[in-house]
């Protein structure tokens, strides 16, 4: 039976650490916290590594971070050969809060490309250092610099993100949401969380379940460092940290 863990981080992505009572440990070593900040990997974006701290000050650290049975049973994989909790024991999660804000950068400059470039996405992996988006376009016509410039744009326009949560009958109602081409955002649940770009969601609009950060501007200065032909009509953009290299 899959247990069901309080992802805290759907609210509030700067929340580094947080009180934690550990619920299960299952047959592969991997921790069940009744609550928890580390995001599961999911929607392109690879999970949250860091530690968990025991009353006695010693550590665990904590590999990688995934989903179990459903989205809402989160397992914390401990790195190898750690001094492994007792179920029912209380520890303090703390994230690599350094690495999770790259990944919060990094992952609101890929909505910022699906505004920049609205098309169906096919694809996309979220990285500290290197993220991509593959879109559904048979020949772009875009250039690095011109995406570049838009984009950096809507960074510089420092605007805010926020997020909303509405029905499973609100996104059946409203499908021009969904941008992927070929995933749909988990229903059933009776909810759905929205990523919310610019006052009154005048930038963009989507389910993602995904970590971002506050305002745009905390992206900071990024760039279009390849666009990659991937098929007949795939595109692939990668962004990349820093100005567009000169020529």
């Amino acid at each position: 039976m899959a247990l069901k863990t309080e992802a805290v981080f759907r609210d509030d992505s700067y929340l580094r650490e947080l009180e934690a009572t550990v619920v299960a440990i299952n047959d592969r070593g991997g921790i069940i916290l009744d609550r928890t900040v580390f995001y599961a990997t999911s929607g392109g974006q690879p999970g949250d590594t860091g530690h968990f701290e025991r009353a006695d000050g010693s550590r665990v650290a904590i590999a990688a971070t995934v989903t179990g049975e459903t989205k809402d049973e989160i397992i914390h994989a401990p790195a190898p050969d750690q001094s492994m909790p007792a179920v029912g024991e209380k520890v303090k999660a703390i994230i690599d809060w350094d690495r999770r804000h790259l990944l919060m950068r990094m992952h609101t400059a890929c909505h910022l490309l699906s505004v920049v470039c609205p098309f169906p996405i096919t694809g996309a992996a979220v990285a500290e250092d290197d993220s991509r988006v593959d879109f559904d376009i048979p020949d772009t016509g875009y250039s690095k610099e011109e995406v570049t410039a838009k984009l950096m744009e809507l960074v510089r326009a420092d605007h805010p993100v926020s997020i909303e949560w509405i029905t499973d009958e609100q996104l059946a109602a409203n499908p021009g949401l969904v941008k992927s081409k070929n995933v749909r955002p988990p229903s059933g649940t009776g909810r759905i969380r929205l990523v919310l770009i610019g006052e009154n969601a005048a930038v963009d609009s989507q389910p993602c379940g995904g970590t971002h950060v506050a305002r745009t501007a905390e992206i900071g200065e990024i760039h279009i460092g390849k666009i990659e032909k991937k098929g007949r009509e795939n595109r692939r953009f990668r962004i990349r940290f820093g100005p567009l290299p000169a020529a």
